[in-house]
């Protein structure tokens, strides 16, 4: 049973991802379609490659996943299938899958060169998803494409560290459904420039001196709950997904605000790690 994901900037409003999903199933019939995501902030190639990233590898091999994010053909933004740890990715040449696939090395990579055979306005429905069912017939990239080397880096989300080596200049990367800030700073790079030195976040006007291994070790339940300090406790950890992450403490952005209302801080604003 073939199984195809979606990930999208499309929402829920709209029939575009029901629109998508009917034509999948009449073109691969035992098709399994899976929903990653259609809230992707519209047109943000950083967004949708986080997610993506920390969500194929739960899939099994052979999984094909169709990307709709900034997916119109352009002479700029070329269509692309990468085949990446026996999965693939269809989408546009946005810098998307350079960042899924970092700094590891693609399988294979096509230029997708279908499109004089339709006329589209939608190119999800009438390109990825003809691919895609290309792809689930065990046919041959070559057929649809041909094989390149190179694609649109985007590079300037990347963390710097400076010439001292004592601090590591990232950016936020992606707000949750929390409000909390995931950081463009990753576990390893803090622990590689770091080497267990004291440390200061920095994300604005606001501090950060401890790293938690989890939410609830922020709060300290030995006291009586009136005496706990939860409400608006601001809170550094390392997600799941291995980047810095700056988190209010159950935090809900349509009552008492998020981490990203409450610190003053959007997607692509800075965050500064100092070692002593």
């Amino acid at each position: 049973m073939p199984i195809v994901t979606l990930t999208t900037d499309f929402g829920h409003k709209d029939y575009s991802v029901s629109v998508i999903k009917g034509a999948l199933i009449q073109q691969i019939s035992d098709v399994r379609i899976i929903d990653v995501s259609h809230e992707i902030s519209p047109y943000n190639p950083s967004e949708t490659a986080y997610i993506l990233k920390n969500a194929f590898q739960s899939f099994p091999k052979g999984s094909i996943h169709i990307i709709g994010v900034e997916s119109e053909w352009t002479p700029e933004n070329s269509h692309l299938v990468m085949e990446f740890q026996e999965h693939y990715f269809i989408s546009s040449d946005n810098g998307v899958l350079s960042l899924i696939k970092e700094d590891f090395i693609a399988t294979k990579i096509v230029e997708i060169n279908i499109h004089e055979k339709v006329i589209s306005a939608f190119p999800v429905l009438d390109v990825f998803i003809n691919v895609a069912a290309h792809i689930a017939r065990n046919g041959k990239l070559e057929v649809i494409g041909k094989s390149i080397t190179e694609i649109k880096e985007l590079t300037n989300i990347k963390p710097v560290i400076n010439k001292d080596k004592n601090q590591i200049l990232g950016s936020v990367i992606y707000i949750d459904n929390y409000g909390n800030l995931v950081t463009s700073i990753k576990e390893s790079l803090f622990h590689d420039v770091g080497k267990s030195r004291d440390f200061t976040i920095f994300a604005r006007n606001v501090k950060f001196k401890k790293i938690y291994k989890s939410y609830s070790q922020a709060i300290n339940f030995n006291l009586p709950k009136g005496k706990r300090e939860e409400d608006g406790k601001k809170i550094a950890l390392f997600n799941t997904a291995g980047h810095l992450e700056l988190a209010v403490y159950k935090s809900n952005p349509l009552t008492v605000g998020g981490a990203g209302s409450l610190f003053g801080l959007g997607y692509r604003d800075p965050v500064t790690v100092q070692f002593d």
